[in-house]
Order: C-alpha cells, then structure tokens, then sequence
C-alpha cells in the first residue's frame, strides 16, 4: 500500500480516481487547488503525488516545481494536455512519469506501482510464479518448468511487467509507456515482434497460446495455463 495525494480540481474525477485508487490498496488523500495540494504535500508524509496540470489557481507545471524544489517526493502527471512539448516540459521539470486523459485506473495504478519500483518505494518480495513460470525481478532471471529463459533486457522487462499484471489485459499503449518509457505512443509493431519473441521462448505459438493470450482489439495478458 501507498499513501498518495490527488490534486485534482474536477470533483467527479477527484472522486472517482480516490475510489479507484483506495480499492487498490492505497491510502488516498486529495487536494482540490494548486496551492492546497503544495501544503498537503509538504505537511503529509506522502509516497507519491499524482497532479493535475489544469488547476484553477496555479497551473500544474508551477505547482510541480514548487514541490520539487523542496520536496524529493515522486510526482505522476495526469492531465489532459497531450502535446509533446508540454510532456517535455513536464519531465524536465522534475515529473516521474506522465498519464494523458482520459486513462484507466489501473494504468493509472501501474504507473504509481513503476515509479515506486523504480525510486526503491515498493518492496519486491520475491520471484513471481504464474504456472511453472518464475519471473525473479533481484535477479533478473527467468526460468519455465525450471529451466533457465534466455532472454534479452527488454524481453525480461516485458516478461516481467505481464506478470506482475497476471491475469489482467493490458493494451501495447500502456506496455510502451511502461516497458519502452514512451508515455506518448509509440510504434505497435515493437510490442507485436517482442511478444512474437516470447511466445517462441515459451514453447507456444499465437494460433496455440499457453501463457500469452491476445485479446482482439484491447491487447495482450498473461496466464497461468492450468488455471
């Protein structure tokens, strides 16, 4: 669990995303205005700040260099402006990550769960199993039925991120944005050749799935082939 604050000024949203976000575990608090969420971020000892970049008092960009001009704490951008010199501007000013609207909650909820992984904020408690699949993100080794995977850095980084989502359909936008860093899109096709390339190290084919199943038209998720 986490406990992250929401700076967000549309209610429904506000609302609705601490609703999400607190069924997911995480110990949500929110902020209305700019200059709210800066004090809330500084008098609570918070573990990640998701803000708006549209608030009606201070634009987001300026409540962002605010907070991270005093404070080291993880900030997700989740805003509607989608141009690629605002998402720029956005990371250089010290953003870890950045989600456009309109977004899911759970990609919202794995982007927090990656940035956390990343800064060392959420523990990794071992191997990852999904069948007599094992995923160890320590050591970055991989093995099936216990036999050693060999596997490129991005195809372990693939591998690792569908099995932490075991289960769930993830779209190749969302897989881009986590896998490749690409949080504005990216080429589908990069997605296609490396789960091609998976399949094949896992002893299966798209016309005969075992782990890796691909939902038409929404995307791709991982599963325990005798559940």
């Amino acid at each position: 669990m986490a406990s992250i604050l929401l700076i967000e000024d549309d209610q429904r949203i506000r609302e609705a995303l601490a609703r999400a976000l607190a069924q997911r575990g995480h110990d949500v608090r929110s902020s209305a205005s700019g200059l709210a969420g800066v004090e809330d971020a500084l008098a609570e000892a918070v573990d990640l700040v998701v803000l708006d970049l549209g608030l009606p008092d201070l634009d987001g960009l300026d409540v962002l260099k605010m907070i991270r001009s005093v404070s080291p704490v993880p900030v997700v951008i989740a805003t509607a402006r989608d141009e690629e010199a605002e998402i720029v501007r956005a990371l250089d000013a010290g953003a870890d990550d950045y989600v456009v609207k309109p977004f899911s909650s759970d990609q919202l909820d794995a982007r927090i769960r990656a940035v956390l992984r990343r800064l060392g904020t959420e523990e990794e408690s071992g191997p990852i199993v999904v069948g007599d699949l094992s995923i160890d993100p320590q050591s970055r080794d991989a093995s099936l039925a216990g036999k050693p995977l060999e596997l490129s850095r991005r195809e372990f980084d693939l591998l690792l991120f569908l099995a932490r989502r075991a289960g769930a359909v993830v779209g190749k936008r969302e897989i881009l944005a986590e896998v490749w860093r690409q949080p504005y899109g990216g080429a589908d096709k990069t997605v296609d050749v490396h789960i091609s390339w998976l399949r094949r190290k896992l002893g299966e084919s798209a016309a005969e799935p075992r782990f890796l199943h691909t939902v038409r038209g929404v995307g791709i998720k991982l599963v325990d082939p005798g559940s």
